[in-house]
């Protein structure tokens, strides 16, 4: 049986607890028989993949590559994951390009099945990082059993860290954000954004992130989530405002007294 992590309270009791026993139970997690037979399985037969599609055609393979970003809910799309390998990351026209969703992208990036010098897959470093990843996410998922509130903290952390440490200008890491479903849930919910907000113009949407980003830490830049007294002041607010929006039961003074304590 897989360890299952432990999720104390809810809101920022529970964020807290899972901080401090963090990499206790990630040990446990990554330890445990059925997270090692996957990363096993990957790491002896990754090696032997030629072409996209022989990994889209192993079902094991798939479960660990798509799980190292996020897209477990493409394993029976078998088909559109061996077009997205197969096109690659380089070709402006390739699927992986057209897509809001830039998970899609990653994967054909780092694959580079499609991709002049490609595929990466055998290069020296690649199965530790898919195996991190992987390990990694799935951790988050198992939290979001319990808690989907926390899974997405955690997500949000991770992401916006990763893109800070991005190269690239400062409205393309925004725009970075925005092409990440679970890390944009996290943006909506933290600023207490209608449901209508994705439909507008993407640099108008930047334009609002902006500006309530930095009504909350004092900087308007993604490249200040390098600091965790920054991540930590983002996750406070998110997980506040998903206990006011997720509790029907609560009161007004209640509500009062939960933003009052944050």
């Amino acid at each position: 049986m897989s360890f299952q992590p432990i999720v104390a309270g809810s809101g920022l009791v529970a964020w807290n607890f899972l901080q401090r026993t963090m990499d206790t139970q990630t040990e446990a997690f990554e330890n445990a028989p059925a997270m090692q037979r996957d990363l096993d399985y990957f790491a002896e037969n990754i090696g032997k993949v030629e072409t996209a599609e022989d990994l889209a055609s192993d079902r094991r393979l798939m479960r660990v590559a798509l799980g190292a970003y996020g897209l477990d809910e493409d394993i029976n799309n078998t088909f559109f994951m061996k077009t997205i390998l197969e096109e690659g990351a380089q070709a402006q026209d390739s699927l992986a390009n057209k897509l809001a969703d830039k998970r899609y992208l990653a994967i054909a990036e780092d694959f580079g099945f499609g991709d002049l010098g490609g595929p990466w897959h055998k290069s020296p470093g690649f199965v530790e990082k898919i195996q991190e990843q992987y390990s990694t996410r799935q951790f988050e998922i198992a939290v979001g059993e319990q808690d989907e509130s926390l899974r997405l903290a955690l997500n949000a952390v991770r992401e916006l860290e990763e893109i800070s440490l991005d190269g690239k200008s400062d409205n393309a890491k925004w725009f970075s954000v925005l092409g990440s479903p679970p890390l944009r849930n996290v943006m909506e919910a933290t600023f207490n954004l209608p449901s209508s907000f994705g439909s507008l113009d993407l640099d108008r949407q930047v334009e609002v992130f902006r500006g309530r980003m930095e009504k909350l830490t004092g900087d308007s830049e993604i490249g200040q989530f390098v600091g965790q007294d920054v991540q930590q002041k983002l996750v406070d607010r998110y997980l506040i405002m998903s206990q006011i929006n997720n509790s029907q039961s609560m009161t007004g003074n209640q509500i009062a007294l939960t933003l009052l304590q944050y």
